[in-house]
């Protein structure tokens, strides 16, 4: 983080290997009630030290999310700005980032429940994770869609249920960030959907790979520096326009990635 955070009585601080050291702040000559809650605090952002010491694992608190995303308030904020948090956990972030989404998605589109049905799965759509670990990527999708379809009031019966499920389960990937592949041992692939209006969304898939390569050929005296993105970086597959119907029967038959639990 590179700084050191007081909040809620901890001093937060990075460790020599990258991982956050949460220490009580202040806390001689603390009885056992008042150091309970801190201590509750602390044990709610682990899982096990198993996975500490395998995997860093360590999630971050509400307090922080909200701080980070206060940085970037104007895009957390906009239906349609794409966030990728390329260690996701169980949705820390992307659970906020959505809220904060769907809160806009409210004040532009809460009057009409066509669009406010639309745009809100065009808010989902814009937010990408992916996550090492089985359960955690499980948790992150089931997650977002409590949130998306406690939002619009929608329940396994509509098909926006199994259209979010669809996108979730192409949007967060359970895979290897830093290799670029997924627990399979494929390339990573992200679709970018964009909302067409009238009801019909446009998806292209790009290779993650291929996308974190967008500063190297921008920069100044590169031999590419000359070109547009849309020169560069070409979708390796195109989808015709696509209804929330369409996405929701893609779900139910199985063609996506990796689909969420029944």
């Amino acid at each position: 983080m590179g700084t050191v955070f007081k909040q809620n009585g901890f001093v937060v601080q990075p460790t020599p290997g990258g991982f956050n050291l949460w220490v009580l702040n202040g806390c001689e000559g603390w009885d056992k009630e008042s150091l309970q809650p801190r201590l509750e605090v602390l044990m709610s952002l682990v899982k096990s030290k198993q996975r500490i010491a395998d995997h860093g694992e360590v999630f971050t608190p509400a307090w922080m999310v909200e701080a980070m995303l206060d940085l970037v308030k104007g895009e957390s904020e906009r239906i349609d700005s794409r966030f990728l948090e390329p260690a996701c956990g169980s949705g820390n972030f992307l659970v906020r980032i959505l809220q904060r989404k769907l809160a806009a998605v409210e004040i532009k589109f809460g009057k009409s429940d066509f669009e406010k049905r639309h745009y809100a799965l065009l808010s989902l759509m814009c937010i990408y994770g992916i996550e090492l670990l089985p359960d955690n990527i499980q948790e992150c999708r089931q997650n977002l869609l409590e949130i998306l379809t406690s939002y619009l009031g929608s329940d396994r019966a509509d098909d926006v249920y199994w259209a979010a499920s669809h996108v979730l389960s192409v949007n967060l990937i359970h895979g290897d960030a830093l290799k670029m592949r997924t627990m399979t041992g494929s390339p990573i692939i992200f679709a970018e959907w964009g909302y067409l209006g009238k009801g019909q969304f446009q998806r292209r898939d790009f290779r993650f790979d291929t996308l974190t390569q967008s500063s190297a050929f921008s920069e100044e005296g590169s031999l590419f520096a000359h070109l547009g993105k849309h020169e560069i970086f070409t979708p390796i597959q195109t989808f015709p326009p696509m209804t929330v119907e369409e996405m929701a029967t893609a779900r139910k038959v199985g063609n996506d990635q990796e689909g969420l639990r029944p």
